[in-house]
């Protein structure tokens, strides 16, 4: 019926008005006005009615068909989500702590859950905040994710720096942070240019050990004494030593299989100290930190084993000079309790972006005490506890007596043979 109707107004019109051109000063329909429009109006006023009600049913069928599936889109996308089509997608730089107890370290293991690391937990915060979609939380490679620095099993961090794309949801830090354990934080984000990647751009890594003083004891004083504290004298020693690792060195005896002809084994430490120690729990403690350019996998770890073996009577002091020769040399590796990435740096950016008005410069000052009260409710009270309950410091002693400091074995291994390499910057 209103097909038919449509095509008696049509004919009417072509009657009366005749065939339509776009030519300037036409009437809208193509025609001029006379009598017979009258008419012609009528039928297309009626047709248009008929055509209406018909289609009515149809067309409110249509809306609440939509209307019913926006909201079903909005409730599969949680309470957190917002509207895709009006979140920005930018590239961000954020600011983690976290205690690394119990986590297999921080790199992800796709597809093996049986060992838990702290982007798994990252990760799942981003997309039940909103932050990213779920697919990309299957290969945060579509996210353009980077970590600054790997860290070990059971290593902590006060100040990692990860780079990725995110939308920019409202409020997000507190979305993050309400879907992840109280023992890892977002303390900070900012904006960065949209090629930043936070391994590459990083110019050096502060790392902390923090260890009880029993540990620089002589061999022949009980090795479980908490009551032993550290002499002016033996701190001195202590830095006296730490200061001969400064400068490029090379470092193939303090990772796993990296000869001494590979170039990435030499690495430049810009500063190694022992700071002032401090009593906890009625236990001594002290804090080295080291700054590096990059490390090597358990690198940091093996530096302060050797320096305990020496100021403990186990090793010479001549060994430090032998262990950057191309001998074997062996040497112990420090318990990971006490170690703590503890900030990065980005000179080279900051100089460039930084003051460009467009981009914060990457220095995480206003964060700063958020990153102490971290450090001071987790990462301490975690390395002061499990020392006390695990005794893994006591034990790590108990076996230096087994190596032999004094032994040297050259490598077999050719300038032309090619050793296989561990990840690098993993410590």
């Amino acid at each position: 019926m209103a097909a038919s109707s449509l095509r008696a107004a049509a004919g009417a019109l072509r009657r009366v008005c005749g065939p339509w051109s776009p030519r300037p000063g036409r009437h809208l329909l193509g025609c001029r006005p006379m009598a017979g429009d009258v008419r012609a109006a009528a039928l297309v006023s009626a047709a248009l009615e008929q055509d209406r009600k018909a289609r009515g049913g149809w067309q409110g069928g249509a809306r609440a068909w939509e209307d019913a599936e926006q909201q079903a889109k909005k409730r599969r996308a949680g309470p957190d989500a917002e509207p895709r089509r009006k979140l920005p997608k930018r590239k961000i730089v954020l600011l983690v702590a976290y205690s690394g107890k119990g986590y297999h370290g921080m790199q992800r293991n796709v597809g093996s859950s049986q060992f838990k690391t702290i982007e798994d937990d990252l990760v799942s915060a981003l997309v039940q905040s909103g932050c990213i979609p779920e697919n990309h939380g299957e290969d945060m490679r579509k996210m353009s994710f980077q970590r600054c620095a790997r860290t070990d099993k059971g290593v902590s961090a006060a100040g990692q720096v990860v780079s990725l794309k995110v939308w920019l949801i409202d409020d997000i830090l507190e979305k993050i942070n309400s879907h992840l354990p109280p023992h890892i934080r977002i303390l900070g984000l900012k904006r960065v240019t949209g090629g930043f990647n936070s391994k590459n751009k990083c110019d050096a890594r502060t790392y902390f050990y923090m260890l009880p003083t029993f540990a620089f004891a002589h061999k022949d004083h009980d090795v479980q004494d908490e009551s032993y504290r550290l002499s002016a004298e033996t701190l001195q020693r202590v830095n006296g030593l730490l200061a001969c690792y400064k400068g490029t060195h090379n470092f193939h005896n303090f990772t796993s299989q990296k000869g001494p002809q590979e170039a990435s084994a030499r690495r430049y430490i810009l500063d190694m100290f022992c700071e002032e120690p401090f009593v906890r729990e009625g236990m001594e403690f002290a804090v080295i930190k080291v700054k590096g350019q990059s490390f090597m996998t358990h690198q940091i770890r093996k530096m302060v084993g050797l320096l305990v073996a020496i100021v403990k009577g186990y090793a010479p002091e001549s060994v430090l000079e032998r262990s950057w020769g191309d001998a074997k040399v062996d040497v112990p590796k420090a318990p990971g309790l006490g170690l703590v990435l503890e900030r990065v740096h980005f000179e080279k950016y900051n100089q460039r972006f930084g003051n460009d008005g467009l981009h914060e410069p990457l220095d995480w000052t206003r964060e700063e005490a958020g990153v102490t009260a971290f450090k001071e409710q987790h990462i301490y009270p975690t390395i002061i506890s499990t020392e006390r309950h695990e005794r893994s410091m006591a034990q790590w002693l108990s076996t230096l007596p087994v190596h032999d400091f004094n032994a040297t074995a050259h490598m077999a291994v050719g300038a032309g043979t090619k050793v296989p390499s561990p990840p690098e910057d993993s410590d």
